[in-house]
């Protein structure tokens, strides 16, 4: 029996892959391999794999008719729960392959939208996912038997946990634009957040990078945050924002922001613009490369295409090597993935000084310095060009006080203003 501490029975499921013409074998592989741990991190245990070269996926039942055999074989063999195909599928090549192996079929997007359901914690986070669920599912209704009512029943059927529909096209189409104007209430609310920001100029940082790159971890080492760490694809979906205190004696936002993956549906990117907004917003950008994986080359390219596809691509950033203690000594040198790398382990703290001195010296380019002579009836404007910016030098004169300063523009004009009224 393949059972849990709480005596429920595992799902168990069969993975599938096809390596196509012009594919590279070791990247098929690796996909696969990062299939292995997004059905580990959807709690189910991989019971088998198959793969299959092929010129293209069959239109009808994806693999081929001898390895469709095949696979239902294996999934007798291993009591296997269900199928998940590493390739997008079509509704129909969903539905003939589920009639043949007798197993549900889901795709490795429909393992991503439920690994989300079940990660979301907060109700923006729910309502992002339910609507990239009721995105993916409304083009796959086909005739009867398929009924949202069968979300929360294992994976690639899980919901958010709260809404159950019919499957009435009508009605979920009234359901995606209701939850889209709630998720448009959320980005208006996060937009007046920023401008509140803004107005107390703090710049904000956010860390980027492949899921399970170690972001969360380097949060947490950096602020002290009470933030979830774990060793799985996802760990963190809610974006969570901290402060932190630079060498400088400034002080900046510290965002943790959702992992990317390569193939990552749409439907998420779409539903998720709202909280990927705070990546568009940011002044600064803290690229987190796990350093010692095989194929750190491959998840930060996807990094950059993301980031590009929302706009943050030249944005200030900082690319940042973690996980360097388990880089082994026999291992090739590092390539270079990003100008002037900082070498860090978020889990042992090793090089988290030198972070913050990269990130105080970037944050520092949006500043001025600037001088300023203040009478002593205006002498209290001193503590504040101390609080808001780094005071280079002081003098002090018969009529007043001679400040160099360096710090935000913003602050640098309210101080003119100040002294010119």
């Amino acid at each position: 029996m393949h059972q849990n501490d709480n005596s429920e029975r595992i799902e168990r499921a069969v993975l599938v892959g096809i390596e196509l013409p012009g594919d590279d074998s070791h990247s098929v592989e690796e996909s696969m391999r990062e299939l292995e741990r997004l059905t580990d991190t959807a709690g189910a245990e991989v019971a088998g794999r198959i793969i299959q070269k092929k010129s293209r996926p069959d239109g009808s039942t994806f693999l081929g008719k001898g390895k469709a055999q095949e696979l239902t074989d294996l999934c007798g063999e291993t009591e296997a729960d269900l199928v998940i195909c590493d390739r997008e599928l079509s509704p129909a090549q969903t539905r003939n392959l589920e009639e043949i192996v007798g197993v549900s079929v889901i795709d490795r997007s429909r393992l991503i939208l439920d690994i989300f359901a079940c990660r979301a914690k907060t109700r923006e986070g729910k309502l992002q996912v339910e609507l990239a669920q009721l995105n993916f599912l409304l083009p796959r209704l086909t005739g009867k038997g398929m009924a949202l009512s069968r979300l929360g029943g294992g994976i690639g059927t899980r919901g958010p946990g709260e809404t159950k529909l019919e499957v009435d096209r009508r009605r979920i189409r009234k359901r995606i634009s209701d939850l889209k104007k709630e998720i448009e209430e959320v980005r208006r609310h996060r937009e007046i957040m920023r401008r509140g920001r803004k107005d107390v100029p703090v710049p904000q940082v956010s860390l980027v990078g492949y899921t399970n790159a170690g972001k969360s971890t380097l949060l947490k080492k950096l602020t002290g945050a009470d933030v979830l760490v774990e060793d799985k694809l996802f760990a963190t979906l809610d974006p969570t924002t901290r402060r932190v205190d630079l060498p400088n004696n400034e002080m900046v936002l510290l965002t943790d922001t959702v992992g990317f993956i390569n193939n990552l549906p749409h439907h998420l990117v779409a539903a998720f613009r709202a909280t990927l907004e705070e990546v568009v917003e940011s002044d600064v950008l803290v690229h987190v490369i796990d350093i010692s994986h095989p194929n750190a080359a491959g998840q930060a390219q996807t990094v950059i295409k993301v980031l590009d596809s929302l706009g943050a691509g030249e944005k200030p950033t900082i690319t940042v090597y973690n996980k360097i203690d388990r880089v082994a000594e026999e291992q090739p040198p590092i390539p270079d993935y990003g100008d002037d790398p900082v070498l860090v382990s978020a889990l042992s703290g090793s090089g988290m000084s030198d972070l913050l001195d990269r990130i105080a010296r970037v944050a520092a380019i949006k500043r001025v310095r600037r001088r300023f002579f203040l009478p002593f009836d205006r002498s209290s404007l001193l503590s504040v060009l101390h609080q808001k910016g780094r005071v280079i030098k002081q003098d002090h004169g018969p009529e007043g006080i001679t400040v160099d300063v360096e710090l935000e523009e913003v602050w640098a004009s309210r101080i003119e203003s100040v002294l010119k009224g």
